[in-house]
């Protein structure tokens, strides 16, 4: 998407009253969008969206390699607390160097960006393709602690339980191609 049609949507959702702009202190004085109680208000919606989109197939390339944002907002429409049980966790998290805290207790999930103080683990990503696959394709924690793929302290086991808070969706079979069309 281009500056301008960004700029002019954003412009649109503010004045819709879905987000609001501010500035951010030192040391990195940008501006920034975030939103409003009525823009949150949408999350049920887009978790259900996200649900539901988490099921049709990926592009074999990686041409829709989600990005660090997305991925942590599928982790949130897709968060099983059957799956966590009796499941407490304050886990540090970083994925190509933006800093989430992740705390789950009472089969609920909560993340947003920040840091623990005393967090019971850490997990260290370089990029959201590691994060994506320990999480939705099964790839094993200690696998890419191995292969220098991922850093963790802390509680591992803990850590590891959380990886597995996340089902893989039934997926919807991809389409088939047609073919060639039948000679007239």
């Amino acid at each position: 998407m281009s500056q301008n049609v960004l700029a002019q949507r954003l412009r649109e959702l503010e004045a819709d009253g879905l987000v609001r702009r501010r500035r951010l202190g030192p040391p990195a004085p940008a501006a920034v969008y975030e939103l409003t109680e009525r823009g949150q208000e949408l999350e049920p919606v887009l978790r259900a969206l996200a649900h539901w989109g988490s099921r049709a197939p990926l592009p074999e390339d990686g041409a829709a390699e989600l990005s660090v944002d997305a991925l942590l907002f599928a982790l949130r429409a897709t968060f099983d607390p059957a799956l966590a049980g009796e499941l407490s966790l304050r886990c540090q998290l970083d994925v190509a160097g933006d800093r989430f805290r992740i705390t789950v207790a009472g089969g609920r999930l909560e993340l947003d960006r920040g840091e623990h103080a005393e967090p019971d683990a850490w997990l260290t990503v370089p990029e959201a393709a590691t994060l994506r696959d320990l999480v939705f394709a099964g790839a094993a924690l200690h696998d890419a602690v191995e292969r220098a793929d991922a850093e963790v302290a802390g509680d591992t086991a803990r850590l590891a339980a959380l990886l597995r808070c996340f089902p893989a969706a039934v997926r919807y079979p991809a389409p088939q191609d047609p073919g060639p069309p039948d000679p007239v």
